[in-house]
C-alpha cells in the first residue's frame, strides 16, 4: 500500500516542525518528523550512535539507516493505532532528504503535495535554529558552524528533491510570515486533495 503523503519542505529553521505539529493534531493527518524520530533513539543503540556521529557534524545520516528507521517507526505507529494508512494523510518532515531517498520511497509514498517553505532571510533561519536549540535542548542546533554546514547541505543535497517531484506538486509557501498565515496557506492546498 502506498501512503498518501504531503511533504513539508524547506531549509532548517523554516518552520517545518511547527507546521507539522499543528497539522498532526488535525483529524486524518499524521505528522512524522524524521529528525524527532532520530532524536528519540537511545544514544547507545546502533542507529542512535549513527545519528549522534552525523548530526554532531551537521551532516545527514546515510540513506539506508534513515529509511530503515522511518519504516520501523511507521510500522510501529500503525500497529499501535496512531497512524491509520487507509484514512490518514502522512505529513512528512525531514524525509525524503535527498533524491536517492525520494527514489527509494517512490513505491511507498503517494506524494500529493510538497509544501516548499521558503525563507529569504538566512539570519532569521539561524536565529530560529538557535532559539530551538535552547528551547528543545537540541545540541545539533547550538553551534553556528554546524548550522551553516546544515544550510549548505540543504542547498546541495536536499533542495534538488523539489525538481524530483516537479512543479505540479510543489506549492511555494512564504515561511517569513507569521506561523498562522503559513498554516492558512498550507491548509488552502492540503484540504483540496
Amino acid at each position: 500500500m502506498k501512503y498518501r503523503s504531503i511533504l513539508l519542505f524547506g531549509a532548517p529553521g523554516a518552520g517545518k516542525g511547527t507546521q507539522g505539529k499543528i497539522l498532526g493534531v488535525i483529524p486524518n493527518f499524521f505528522h512524522c518528523a524524521c529528525g524527532d524520530v532520530f532524536r528519540n533513539l537511545r544514544p547507545e543503540s546502533k542507529l542512535g550512535k549513527i545519528f549522534v556521529e552525523y548530526s554532531g557534524r551537521g551532516q545527514l545520516v546515510p540513506d539506508e539507516p534513515t529509511i530503515e528507521l522511518w519504516r520501523d517507526f511507521i510500522q510501529n505507529t500503525t500497529q499501535i493505532g496512531r497512524f491509520h494508512p487507509e484514512t490518514d494523510t502522512l505529513v512528512l518532515d525531514g524525509i525524503p532528504r535527498n533524491v536517492a531517498q525520494a527514489k527509494i520511497l517512490r513505491n511507498t509514498l503517494n506524494v500529493v503535495a510538497v509544501f516548499y517553505m521558503k525563507s529569504s532571510d538566512e539570519k532569521k533561519l539561524i536565529a530560529r535554529i538557535q532559539r530551538r536549540a535552547i528551547k528543545e535542548n537540541r545540541l545539533d542546533d547550538a553551534n553556528l558552524s554546524i548550522i551553516r554546514d546544515r544550510l549548505h547541505v540543504y542547498e546541495n543535497e536536499t533542495k534538488p528533491v523539489l525538481k524530483f517531484y516537479g512543479r505540479k506538486l510543489v506549492h511555494n509557501i512564504n515561511a517569513d510570515q507569521p506561523p498562522a498565515k503559513v498554516l492558512a496557506d498550507i491548509l488552502r492546498f492540503a484540504t483540496k486533495r
